[in-house]
């Protein structure tokens, strides 16, 4: 990047302790604010270079690329180092040398965060699971929801921010374990720029990408964002991911106290999918050496389509308005394939020999939703004590419409290849001959004719929401924060059967309170410990991918009787933090430290752990997350910066009248220790290498909100997703201000390894294998 001057606002500043101090014993500075001195100078508002490096975003720390100073949401009133809560922050810089660019890849190496599957009920995009619990519908774009099932990519991204732990007063319905806010790139007056940014490598790779920002006036600056990408999926072509997209935004400021925002957003993502590999059952491991064997007519796609207006009236310094509109629209449709390990029945021509078998899993998705979000800021004194409330209103219509596809080849016709279990004719996909070699032309071998079907589901849900917020000082040490929210919602999901035609309404309507309390001691200029308890509520039925599939986050019913439903109450959690974050070498470092306990009760369950069903109990599930999370972002050095992270929790159902054997047992889908590292080194001015490393502890496949899938008679988890971990490396070299290149190295040790598996033990994801990429960068 080039020399741009960052304004770098007035603040309190104190004097850091040694570097080396602390580099050896971040523990000993996170527990001793007696090494750490009283506060100094106080630094003038100027506009400066900083030497450590230039970045456009502004919510980052000057001069420290990997750290955020502040949330993209400015209902964080505070500074993210003053803010009771654990909020885990991608900055653009971290990101893009890391190399990950869709949204999946990038949280899925987070600590705490693992990854879901999908199956024909629950649809294949993106999905994730935040501290054990489901966050797939609790993923937003600037503080408003993202709904529906999707891919979502970073290019428009200027920091990705993970809030650990429920946060419904702030997003609603949800949020159990926490949720996703992807802070776009916005125009701006401080910077006139146009970057380029061109990459290729192994595997096809391909990517380019522009980002362009010029000043029309004082007051008005337009900004563009554009996306080229292709990449083969690594050691499993033809699979491969392909991405085009644009993010326009127009800044204008009519009036000294008024301002408009507008942006529009735009991808399209044509995926030929490979749904990975399968586990064999109690004690097996993934089957490593699986051809490839997704089929011709595979797709993923997914058309993402939002609009949103933004105003903000500066009556004073001390009140505010702002309003965000949005219109948005999205279509996910798949054809895939899956796999898994089966046996050659009896009357096939090779009878008991070990083969693999394939499966047809499909479905599409449109989304329509608009949503209105006014927020009121006012500063003001109420007993002599300063007080930062926020009232908000918000409005939210979403619809989904849910279907599957026509013109899929049935087990038993012409291209049935083998015999499976008792079957007496041709009545399975085999890609294994009875050598146990791969069969020839396995990409033809099931030849589909994939047509869009009717649609099987209509959910829809209409949300008003009020909620207040307030920040107070009680003393220069002791600060409070308290927020309230209400959601009256409105649900309607009416489920069709695609032969008959019959529909079967599911409708009912409540109100959702939540509350969210903290309170921050400071020890000393840099470092404060905070202790906080929130609350969020899931509804019944709240998963618009999954009709009346209550097992998987559908709605739930007593014997399937619709008109039950209204007896459910929401699903509630309470979360209970104590932490400490210390804001080190003049606020270039964020040390954070947490321990918590999530519990949630009431929570529906499914009676048949085996199958999708409109059978279930309502309420009668209890469960519980607790553990330890730590943080380090920012510079460690001048010329060493980090982004660390790593959880240690542990997980256990507490009740449950679906699976009472699953009492005492981990919940699936959770790994119990992760941890993240991404070190930046500058070597010179112009020559800095770094590289990631990402672990996972073992994780058990079964079904979301209950026990690991159990087998009762070896005494153990039936599915295991084996620890990992991977390392990645980069380098990049600057030619002028203007120019550089990067190398990004990822699995550099090829490591075989897994993300996620269905509670079969089918869609075991492949992580990529070892890649390779060059990324030039040009300034204009």
């Amino acid at each position: 990047m080039s020399a741009s001057p960052i304004r770098k606002p007035a603040s309190l500043r104190a004097a850091a302790p040694s570097r080396p101090a602390v580099i050896l014993g971040v523990s000993a500075a996170l527990l001793s604010p007696s090494v750490l001195a009283d506060e100094a100078a106080v630094s003038l508002d100027t506009l400066q270079i900083e030497g450590r490096a230039i970045d456009t975003n502004p919510y980052a720390q000057p001069g420290a690329p990997y750290k955020a100073r502040v949330s993209g949401d400015a209902r964080h009133a505070e500074p993210l180092a003053e803010t009771p809560q654990t909020i885990s922050v991608l900055t653009k810089t971290q990101i893009e040398e890391s190399g990950r660019t869709d949204l999946r890849e990038i949280l899925q190496a987070q600590p705490g965060i693992t990854l879901g599957t999908g199956e024909n009920g629950n649809a294949f995009g993106d999905r994730y699971i935040i501290r054990g619990y489901e966050a797939r519908s609790d993923v937003f774009v600037d503080g408003l929801r993202d709904p529906g099932m999707t891919i979502r990519e970073s290019f428009a991204s200027e920091q990705v921010e993970i809030s650990k732990g429920p946060s419904a007063t702030f997003a609603g319905r949800g949020t159990i374990g926490g949720a996703v806010n992807s802070v776009s790139k916005q125009a701006g007056t401080e910077y006139d720029f146009t970057k380029l940014k061109a990459g290729f490598g192994t595997d096809d790779y391909r990517r380019i990408e522009l980002d362009a920002n010029h000043r029309l006036s004082d007051t008005a600056a337009f900004r563009a964002n554009l996306l080229q990408a292709y990449e083969q999926i690594p050691d499993r072509a033809p699979a491969d991911r392909d991405r085009t997209g644009y993010a326009f935004s127009l800044l204008l400021q009519p009036l000294e106290k008024l301002e408009l925002l507008a942006d529009v957003y735009h991808l399209t993502a044509k995926d030929k999918p490979d749904l990975g590999t399968y586990i064999a059952p109690n004690g097996g491991t993934p089957r490593a050496d699986i051809p490839v064997y997704l089929q011709n007519q595979d797709f993923l796609t997914a058309d993402v389509d939002v609009a949103t207006l933004r105003a903000t009236y500066r009556f004073n310094d001390g009140l505010r308005l702002s309003n965000s509109l949005r219109r948005g629209s999205s279509e996910n449709a798949y054809v895939t394939t899956g796999a898994r390990g089966m046996v050659r029945g009896a009357n096939d021509s090779a009878p008991g020999i070990d083969t693999i078998t394939l499966s047809s899993h499909n479905g599409w998705q449109q989304v329509d939703y608009l949503a209105d979000q006014l927020n009121l800021f006012l500063d003001t004194t109420l007993a002599g004590k300063l007080h930062k409330f926020i009232f908000g209103a918000e409005y939210t219509d979403s619809q989904v419409l849910n279907g599957v596809y026509n013109g899929l080849t049935a087990p038993n016709n012409a291209n049935a290849n083998c015999i499976t279990g008792t079957g007496t004719a041709k009545n399975a996909y085999c890609i294994l001959d009875a050598n146990g070699n791969a069969i020839g032309n396995i990409g033809g071998l099931m030849g589909r004719s994939p047509n869009k079907g009717l649609w099987d589901s209509d959910w829809r849900i209409k949300t008003v929401s009020l909620s207040v917020m307030d920040t107070v000082a009680l003393s220069d040490q002791l600060e409070v924060f308290g927020g309230a929210r209400l959601d009256r919602f409105d649900y309607r999901n009416t489920v069709q059967n695609t032969g008959t035609l019959a529909q079967t309404v599911y409708a009912y309507d409540d109100n959702l309170w939540n509350f969210h309390l903290g309170t921050v001691y400071k020890l000393t200029g840099e470092g404060n410990v905070y202790l906080n308890w929130s609350t969020a509520s899931e509804i019944n039925g709240g998963e618009s991918d999954l009709g009346a599939n209550c097992g998987y986050g559908g709605v739930c019913t007593v014997n399937g009787d619709p008109t039950l439903v209204t007896q459910s109450r929401p699903e509630k959690t309470t979360n209970i933090e104590l932490g400490t974050k210390w804001n080190l070498f003049d606020e270039k470092l964020l040390a954070t430290a947490a321990v918590f306990r999530i519990t949630k009760d009431d929570v529906m369950e499914g009676l048949s752990a085996n199958s999708y069903t409109t059978t279930g109990t309502l309420n009668s599930g209890r469960n519980r997350v607790q553990g330890i999370e730590l943080g380090l972002s920012g510079n460690l050095t001048e010329a060493l910066s980090t982004q660390f992270g790593v959880a240690v929790m542990t997980s256990e159902v507490l009740a449950s009248v679906a699976d009472p054997t699953g009492v005492g047992h981990t919940l699936s889908n959770f790994a119990e220790n992760s941890a993240f590292l991404q070190l930046h080194y500058d070597v010179t001015p112009k020559f800095a290498f770094g590289g990631t490393v990402t672990y996972a502890s073992e994780r058990y496949a079964g079904q979301p909100d209950s026990a690991a899938a159990w087998n009762a008679t070896t005494g153990t988890y039936a599915y295991e997703v084996p620890a990992y971990t991977v390392l990645d490396l980069f380098a990049s070299y600057a030619f002028t201000p203007k120019a550089s290149v990067r190398l990004n190295v990822a699995n550099v040790t090829d490591e075989d390894y897994y993300l996620a598996a269905y509670r079969s033990g089918a869609f075991t994801y492949i992580g990529d294998a070892r890649h390779a990429n060059v990324t030039l960068s040009y300034e204009f």
